[in-house]
């Protein structure tokens, strides 16, 4: 958790990368214009392989039953209060619908980070949404700020295995000096490298990308599928363009009333009730649980692995070794997904016995690195989205006087995310406000989805946006579930639902409950 801020919104994309290989990608830059932006054509044709920025790996398969994911470059001004001014290029990625059934529209997902790249991520889940594809194409982008749609740059690769390596929980003077001074230096390389696009990566930013992608596409109205921080996303395209929405579905539902140490907070209960359900279900099973004879024993273990690695870290991916907090980041990446719990078990075993290598690679998922050594934007971005967002800057006495209140909601998460409160501190752009406006009076129905065992974006969130969209406006759907999100958890029950509404418009009973 070595960017804890980073668990915020977190990151399908991230946990994609690790099920599934990470395919696609397509290309963008920027320039100057002086037309109107909603008359381009875009100039649609075969993905290439992802950029690093995106995450590696080879191009997209070709779609089943035939045709290939193709990918555009939109132009869009890099100053909103610009339009006519200079541009950048955001990045698309489609599958064409495949029928049989009228075509509706488009339906644009993103899917969390903020900083994942959509383009690389939505081949990843492609099959997934095949139901959804038969009457719409499947679009997805890079956010501005992400991979080839002028993504942030701050540290190299090789700056960002020592970033990583570093102590997140400092104990004493020394260690607090150290972590932020390395704070401080990540933040200026972001500044030094990325002084053009850091001021213009806020969300209300992507939310108007997002609306002259609806009117490029040829949509009256928006086709939205949003997962994680996207839901915050589709929340302030709603609140910015309410006659604007079509049908939307909010998963994995940020709650958008929270400051960043309420949401922080709302995290560290959120991981450790999600680990407390990973232990249960491990020495529950009718086969021994491999690391704990009980719950308490489960997590007590983990606690004591954490403590010893602080002072004498072990043997990781080498070079690298597997400090607390890389253990503690791997953790939380397996806390995304209930398929990941056997690989967490795995990884704990190994750790107990002396090789760390398994909760590295779960922590390098979680940061965007791929094996060949290369990172993704995403921590990057995640940092200056967020930091561009939000007012509240955080320093050292603040996050002393919370510990003991993050402690007391998770042993384990709580120290890391209190000091990943001071991500922002010095960051170069103001941040927009204190916490993001997602009011939306007159919208057409907006599904929000939550998950009572969601451990990034705890269920309570879904209540919080439904209220904030304001009254005719959310339908509240509830899944009793693990991990992060609902759709893909592939529970019957939650699917129909959100494929009726998107595909039918039959709007499920508020209230309605799946388990």
């Amino acid at each position: 958790m070595q960017n804890p801020r980073g668990l915020r919104a977190a990151a399908l994309t991230a946990t994609a990368a690790l099920l599934a290989a990470v395919l696609a990608g397509c290309g963008g830059g920027g320039g100057s214009a002086h037309g109107d932006p909603t008359a381009q054509k875009l100039d649609w044709k075969n993905c290439p392989a992802p950029s690093a920025s995106e995450g590696g790996g080879g191009s997209p398969s070709p779609l089943p039953h035939g045709g290939t994911w193709q990918c555009a470059t939109m132009q869009a001004p890099l100053d909103w209060s610009k339009p006519r001014g200079d541009t950048i290029g955001i990045a698309l990625i489609r599958a064409r619908a495949s029928g049989p059934g009228k075509r509706i529209g488009s339906l644009i997902f993103n899917f969390g980070g903020p900083g994942g790249s959509g383009v690389s991520t939505l081949p990843s889940f492609g099959q997934d949404y095949a139901k959804l594809r038969t009457r719409y194409d499947l679009v997805s982008f890079d956010p501005r700020g992400v991979g080839r749609s002028a993504g942030v740059e701050c540290f190299s690769d090789s700056q960002l295995d020592q970033y990583f390596q570093q102590d997140a929980t400092p104990d004493d003077a020394a260690e607090r000096t150290a972590f932020l001074h390395n704070t401080e230096q990540f933040n200026s390389a972001c500044e030094k490298n990325s002084p053009r696009i850091l001021p213009h990566v806020r969300t209300t930013d992507a939310a108007r990308d997002m609306d002259l992608m609806r009117q490029v596409l040829g949509d009256p109205r928006l086709y939205y599928f949003g997962i994680s921080y996207g839901t915050e996303l589709g929340g302030v395209y709603a609140h910015l363009f309410p006659q604007h929405v079509g049908r939307a579905v909010l998963d994995a539902v940020v709650d958008p009333t929270q400051s960043p140490e309420q949401a922080s907070l709302g995290q560290a209960r959120g991981f450790q009730l999600a680990l407390d359900n990973f232990a249960h279900d491990c020495v529950s099973k009718t086969t021994k649980c491999p690391v704990g004879d009980s719950a308490q024993d489960v997590e007590n273990r983990i606690t004591t692995l954490l403590k010893n690695l602080d002072s004498k870290p072990l043997p990781g991916v080498f070079p690298r070794q597997l400090t607390q907090s890389a253990a503690t980041n791997g953790i939380a990446q397996a806390l995304y997904s209930k398929d990941l719990w056997g690989p967490l078990t795995e990884g704990l075993q190994q750790a107990y016995a002396g090789d760390g290598r398994i909760l590295m690679l779960l922590s390098d998922s979680m940061n965007g690195r791929s094996e060949n050594g290369e990172y993704s934007d995403i921590a990057a971005a995640n940092v200056a989205i967020n930091c561009s967002d939000e007012k509240q800057r955080y320093d050292t006495a603040y996050v002393e006087q919370k510990l003991p209140e993050f402690r007391a909601a998770s042993p384990v998460f709580g120290d890391f995310l209190a000091w990943g409160m001071l991500s922002c501190s010095d960051w170069a752009v103001p941040g927009a406000a204190d916490h993001p406006d997602v009011s939306a009076p007159g919208s057409a129905p907006i599904l929000v989805v939550g998950n009572t065992g969601d451990p990034a974006t705890p269920y309570a969130g879904a209540k919080k946006m439904a209220d904030a969209l304001g009254k005719g406006v959310a339908v509240e759907l509830t899944y009793k579930g693990q991990g992060h999100g609902a759709y893909e958890s592939k529970n019957k029950c939650v699917q129909d639902a959100v494929n009726g509404y998107l595909l039918d418009g039959r709007v499920p009973a508020a209230g309605t409950v799946c388990s």
